[in-house]
């Protein structure tokens, strides 16, 4: 079950600042088993964005948020009510956030934390999708995790040792940073890249000990 933690509220809305309309998804899998993101946190979350001005455009729970084709086929439903919201927010797990990212053409707000990933959870098979690292950057970084798909874990962009769109470790892998920088481009949100975030506080993830040792 992947534990999830709900970000705090003034977080949240700093992530809408520019924008007044939002669509919300919430997960019936992990993050309801962890009262982050099941109907009654998405009820609730919409009530908290209206009463601070923001529309609600529409609600969709999915199943397994981790589940790509899952999350692609329900949102097709709502595709209209997507289409009038400025963006979307998600409260789920890092691989909810960047499983909707995927299928849809507008910024994924991370609505939650990841802090734990203990026992068997849902997840794209073909790689690595987060690292449970405590403080979701999706927000920042066009829904890529920089953490979990960059080989050196960068947060401040690529390495110097990229070339052509790839890994310097691993060159038959994407470079995680160059997918960031094309997705951005094309939603027309670089400027999500000129702001100046806080140092990453690894002392909220279980892999503080990795991290202290880069």
């Amino acid at each position: 079950m992947l534990t999830t933690e709900q970000k705090p509220l003034e977080q949240l809305l700093e992530y809408l600042d520019r924008e007044k309309s939002v669509f919300l998804i919430g997960c019936r899998g992990c993050a309801e088993g962890c009262h982050t993101g099941g109907e009654q946190e998405v009820l609730d979350m919409k009530q908290r964005l209206e009463e601070a001005g923001k529309t609600i455009t529409g609600t969709s729970l999915i199943d397994f948020m981790c589940n790509e084709s899952l999350v692609r086929m329900t949102l097709q439903a709502h595709e209209d009510a997507i289409l009038s919201a400025e963006s979307l927010l998600a409260l789920c797990c890092g691989i909810g956030v960047q499983a909707t990212s995927s299928v849809v053409d507008k910024i994924v707000h991370p609505g939650c934390n990841t802090v734990s990933m203990g026992g068997r959870h849902g997840e794209w098979r073909e790689g690595e999708r987060c690292m449970e690292c405590g403080d979701c950057v999706l927000e920042f970084t066009g829904g890529i995790c920089p953490i979990a798909r960059c080989s050196k874990m960068l947060l401040n962009g690529p390495c110097g040792g990229s070339s052509d769109g790839k890994c310097e470790v691993s060159p038959d892998v994407p470079c995680a940073w160059q997918l960031i920088i094309e997705r951005l481009t094309k939603l027309g949100r670089l400027d999500k890249l000129e702001r100046i975030v806080a140092p990453k506080d690894w002392s909220v993830s279980l892999m503080s000990g990795a991290a202290s040792k880069r």
